[in-house]
C-alpha cells in the first residue's frame, strides 16, 4: 500500500503543475476561433463573398447576409476569448459547437457542388471556404472541424475550471 501511496501523491503532484486536457482544449479552441474571427472581421467584405457561395441566406433584404457577415466574426472573437480565459466556457463550447454544425454541412454541400461543376474527385476539392485561412482542400477542412466539434463538446462536458478565470472566483480554490 505504502508504493500505491507514493505513486498517487506523485500523479497528484503532477496534475497539480501540469496543464489538464480539458484547459488545454479550451485554450487551443478558444485561439483558435479567436484567430479565425480576427480573419473575417478585418475583411468583411471578403467574408460577405465567400458567404453569398454558399447561398443559405436571402440576398433581398440585405440586411440578413449582411448582418451576419458583420456579426458572426465577432461572435467567434468573443466565444475564442472566453474558453482562453475560461469564463462562460460551456455557453461559449456549446456556441461553437451550434457553428461548426451548420458550417460543416455547408462546406460539404458547396464541396459537393464543385466536384460536379468541375468533374473532380472529392479529395481534390479546394476553395476558400471563407474561415478566414484562404483556399483549402475540403475534406482535410471537414476532417478539422470535426475535431474542433469534439474538442468544443469535451469542453461543454467537463467540470473542469483549472488555469481559468472562473476558478478565480471560487471560494474554495483546489
Amino acid at each position: 500500500h505504502r508504493g500505491m501511496a507514493a505513486s498517487k501523491s506523485l500523479i497528484q503532484r503532477f496534475d497539480a503543475v501540469s496543464i489538464p486536457l480539458p484547459a488545454l482544449l479550451r485554450i487551443c479552441l478558444g485561439a483558435y476561433f479567436v484567430n479565425s474571427g480576427v480573419m473575417k472581421a478585418l475583411d468583411p467584405v471578403m467574408f460577405l463573398k465567400a458567404m453569398r457561395l454558399y447561398d443559405m441566406l436571402p440576398e433581398t433584404p440585405a440586411i440578413f447576409i449582411n448582418a451576419t457577415a458583420v456579426v458572426l466574426p465577432w461572435l467567434e472573437i468573443l466565444c475564442g476569448v472566453a474558453l482562453v480565459l475560461g469564463l462562460l466556457r460551456r455557453g461559449a463550447g456549446t456556441i461553437i459547437a451550434a457553428m461548426l454544425c451548420v458550417f460543416s454541412p455547408a462546406i460539404f454541400l458547396r464541396a459537393l457542388v464543385v466536384m460536379k461543376e468541375e468533374a473532380i474527385s472529392f479529395f481534390a476539392v479546394a476553395f476558400d471556404c471563407g474561415c478566414g485561412t484562404g483556399a483549402e482542400t475540403i475534406w482535410i477542412k471537414l476532417s478539422q472541424n470535426f475535431g474542433l466539434f469534439l474538442a468544443a463538446v469535451c469542453i461543454v462536458m467537463s467540470s473542469s475550471t483549472r488555469f481559468s478565470a472562473q476558478s478565480l472566483f471560487r471560494k474554495d480554490r483546489s
